[in-house]
């Protein structure tokens, strides 16, 4: 069992922790997505570099790093679906190979999310894109979308499940401090729909 758990732990950070967004950057736009906006690996960034698909593909690699160490742990160890979860999205936060300064992981969640649950995963994409189109806000429609899915989760049976979805609640408001500042100031940049 100490095996297993070792193994699902390694495996879905090394899955979480590969940096698309600075991979990517760096291949077809040649510069460190670091140096650029929020200094965030993450899509949201990408795009300030105006670079659509660069920025569609770098948050279609990072929703589907959360995906796939959800459907192998849950093909081969069910019991540690939650685990594996917890460390794609710490990886992509804390990646090792950019001395642990990732991204804010919403694409990542997005896609655990999806992996664990069809429903609420489609929940946090609507409410994200109704909250976006009124605010024109990507950190808050993140946090309001999180912290949604989040109360939605008591309908379910699963206590894992709630358990989960409230720690990825605290850590995406973690990763959103600085926007929650900025937000409270009023200087949060908006995003253009």
């Amino acid at each position: 069992m100490i095996f297993e758990i070792f193994l699902v732990f390694f495996l879905s950070y090394l899955s979480g922790s590969i940096p698309f967004g600075y991979i990517l950057t760096k291949i077809f736009i040649k510069k460190d997505i670091r140096n650029i906006g929020s200094k965030s690996i993450g899509a949201t960034n990408v795009l300030r570099t105006g670079n659509k698909l660069v920025a569609a593909s770098t948050l279609f690699f990072d929703i589907l790093k959360g995906i796939i160490p959800i459907i192998v742990t849950n093909y081969y160890f069910p019991n540690l679906i939650y685990l594996s979860g917890l460390m794609a999205l710490l990886g992509h936060i804390f990646p090792v190979w950019l001395k642990f300064n990732g991204g804010k992981g919403v694409a990542t969640y997005l896609g655990i999310v999806f992996a664990l649950s069809l429903k609420l995963g489609l929940i946090f994409c609507i409410s994200w894109i109704t909250i976006a189109f009124i605010t024109k806000y990507s950190s808050l429609s993140s946090i309001l979308s999180a912290f949604i899915i989040f109360l939605i989760s008591f309908l379910e049976t699963q206590i894992e499940l709630k358990l989960y979805l409230f720690i990825t609640f605290v850590l995406i408001l973690y990763t959103h401090k600085l926007n929650i500042i900025r937000l409270k100031n009023k200087i949060e940049d908006k995003i253009k729909l």
